[in-house]
């Protein structure tokens, strides 16, 4: 039910189609974040209309509320929502972590090896997750792609803590996989599709660890893999520099997810270093702020320039936000906080960046991917310019 057909490569940039049970995924893609059942804002009819072929749930928060259970109870995610194309789900690590370190409960964050204590930021209800239990909680929400259960060491560990964390991953990442091939069984018995299991190569920015990480994730039987711990607070170049010494390290038979990364820049480097699959919260986070992605750069909506600007967010996009809204009224929508200026400014980030890899893909199947690239960066240099002056 999965298969990852690599159609081209220019240089190291890739175009391929991953096939999962609700359809074909066209690559490179970007794929909106659903962190509760919905991309905030948008509706599906608009996820159908900017091309977007596939979106994202959040394991943690799901499990929370309404309930992997509830989830369940519907057949899945996919009848919940009435959303009919593929969908991918994270392991919930993340939000253990980060949001059991933002309440007074936070020293209750243990890491054992069987898995890790938390306590749900809702209401500080005590919770255990381990890695058979994240697949469990997965294999109930019905995604077609679903993510090992991980340790994302923080950015500022020591080489010996990276490498502890590392190791657990690895043997979490198995143990993983185990119960999915188990779940996978049952599903089939029970008429529902097959999940394809991604496990996660880490580790912050040693390069032998990455090197190791990425040699063992390479070896297991499932069908691509994820980079993650590359979007958290390390600096350009370091992301840079892992991503380039991982590039020959990966096998070119699956496809290949760089978690919670999003903006325009960082997917055209990328993309150009490898990457086939993105995702990021930020489009419509920035969106909701009154920050608006054009081929200039970012742009803030609020400021006062644009009161009388009868001239569209970004003159290059065809989105519907910028086909029938001047800048002027949008600022209007903002300052007076009508809902509509979070849907249409999310609307247009996310159509951005979803047509942005679909041009990626279309300059790669030609070979002028890096006419591509230099082109884009030669427009975001003269909005640079502008802008200091």
């Amino acid at each position: 039910m999965f298969k990852f057909d690599l159609h081209n490569t220019d240089w190291f940039a890739r175009s391929g189609t991953f096939e999962t049970p609700h359809g074909k995924i066209e690559t490179p893609v970007f794929m909106p974040v659903g962190t509760k059942a919905t991309v905030k804002g948008i509706t599906n009819e608009d996820l159908d209309e900017m091309g977007a072929q596939i979106i994202l749930n959040n394991t943690y928060h799901l499990y929370l509320k309404p309930g992997d259970d509830v989830v369940a109870h519907f057949w899945g995610t996919h009848k919940f929502t009435k959303y009919n194309k593929p969908i991918l789900t994270d392991s919930g690590w993340f939000q253990v972590f980060s949001l059991g370190q933002t309440r007074e409960w936070k020293s209750l964050v243990k890491i054992t090896e069987d898995g890790v204590h938390f306590r749900s930021f809702i209401d500080g209800s005590k919770h255990f997750f381990t890695p058979e239990k994240v697949m469990d909680i997965q294999s109930n929400i019905w995604a077609d792609i679903i993510m090992a259960f991980d340790e994302c060491a923080p950015g500022t560990s020591d080489w010996d803590y990276a490498k502890a964390a590392m190791n657990r991953t690895h043997r979490w990442a198995k143990r993983s996989l185990e119960q999915v091939k188990k779940n996978n069984e049952i599903r089939k018995k029970d008429g529902r599709h097959e999940q394809a299991l991604f496990p996660i190569v880490q580790w912050v920015i040693y390069e032998d660890l990455r090197k190791e990480s990425a040699e063992f994730i390479s070896q297991l039987d499932t069908h691509g893999l994820a980079i993650w711990g590359l979007s958290v607070g390390e600096s350009k170049e370091d992301m840079y520099r892992i991503l380039d010494i991982l590039k020959t390290e990966l096998p070119e038979n699956k496809p290949r997810y760089l978690m919670w990364v999003g903006t325009p820049e960082d997917l055209v480097e990328w993309i150009y270093r490898w990457v086939d699959m993105f995702d990021c919260v930020l489009p419509t986070r920035l969106g909701r702020h009154g920050v608006w992605f054009s081929h200039r750069g970012n742009v803030k909506i609020k400021n006062q320039k644009y009161k009388l600007d009868e001239s569209p967010l970004d003159p290059e996009c065809d989105c519907k936000v910028c086909t029938n809204f001047t800048k002027g009224y949008l600022r209007h929508l903002v300052q007076e906080k009508e809902i509509l200026w979070m849907q249409m400014m999310s609307y247009h980030n996310l159509y951005f960046l979803v047509n942005l890899a679909k041009r990626a893909r279309i300059a790669i199947s030609e070979n002028k991917y890096e006419e591509f690239r230099n082109e884009f960066w030669e427009k975001y240099k003269d909005w640079e310019m502008i802008n200091k002056k």
